[in-house]
């Protein structure tokens, strides 16, 4: 038995920092690296892509709403052509500075109001499955079950990957609870562990009125920017690996591991100066 564990990462912005990536990249088995519009500059994502080809973490684009301010989670009524057009170049910015340290982009996971978005909205989905169609009809995409961006991905013949999220709310319907409601986000090691440990073993995970919701992920989300989360993450992966489940990425479309492709054989790995914040 095998899961993937991912998180987001690359999400500070110039002297603001946000989560411990360098920590982070030791647990995780897959990175989901901001490319710019919702949180992560250059030298950020640069840094994290490096690492996680250094540790052979998968890397995955981590597309948003054009919503620095709000940290993209305020939902935006973007035209299917500007939402297109910005994950293109989300996806193309990205692509692009993973090569220069020989990592790759394995799959494709939408962030935060995005995310929830194309969850429901067929819309919005289907403009963000024309842009990966048009970058490469290869890149997996990873979702919500039963979600409008799965099965349209699907649809277009694009790879898609189920995730569940370790510490956060459900619904009866399977849906995300609001980080505006009390109790959305779970903060406590042992029952984040517990509930990874279900999600992996059982495929369900229990809602915030007692019911059952099946969810069958191949991918579980540690995400970086709660309080205590490299060591949550912690807990989570030894939860995980004591209940005898494997810690390693979801196979790419090829049906190969996606860390095993992170790193093209002979390719230059240049090694980056170190981030300085002050020059920034």
């Amino acid at each position: 038995m095998q899961i993937d564990l991912n998180s987001d990462l690359a999400e500070s912005f110039g002297r603001w920092t946000l989560g411990d990536d360098d920590a982070m990249l030791d647990v995780v088995s897959s990175a989901n690296v901001a490319c710019g519009f919702h949180a992560g500059d250059p030298l950020v994502m640069l840094h994290a892509l490096e690492r996680a080809a250094r540790n052979g973490v998968a890397v995955g684009a981590h597309v948003a709403y054009r919503d620095l301010q709000g940290f993209g989670r305020r939902d935006l009524d973007a035209s299917p052509a500007e939402l297109t057009g910005d994950v293109l170049y989300q996806l193309a910015a990205i692509s692009g500075l993973a090569r220069t340290v020989g990592a790759r982009v394995s799959y494709i996971k939408p962030h935060g109001a995005l995310y929830n978005r194309i969850a429901h909205d067929p819309v919005q989905a289907q403009a963000v499955v024309d842009a990966v169609v048009a970058l490469d009809p290869t890149l997996p995409v990873l979702g919500l079950p039963g979600s409008e961006i799965l099965r349209l991905a699907d649809a277009a013949g694009l790879p898609t990957r189920v995730e569940a999220f370790t510490d956060r709310a459900y619904t009866p319907e399977g849906a995300l609870v609001s980080r505006r409601q009390e109790g959305s986000v779970i903060h406590d090691p042992a029952d984040v562990a517990a509930r990874s440990v279900r999600m992996a073993t059982e495929g369900t995970v229990v809602a915030i009125d007692g019911s059952v919701v099946r969810l069958d992920p191949d991918s579980l989300c540690v995400h970086s920017d709660t309080p205590g989360a490299v060591g949550l993450a912690r807990a989570v992966r030894d939860a995980l690996e004591a209940a005898g489940v494997e810690i390693r990425p979801v196979p790419d479309a090829a049906g190969a591991d996606a860390a095993a492709t992170a790193a093209p054989a002979g390719a230059d790995r240049r090694a980056l100066p170190a981030r300085d914040r002050r020059a920034l």
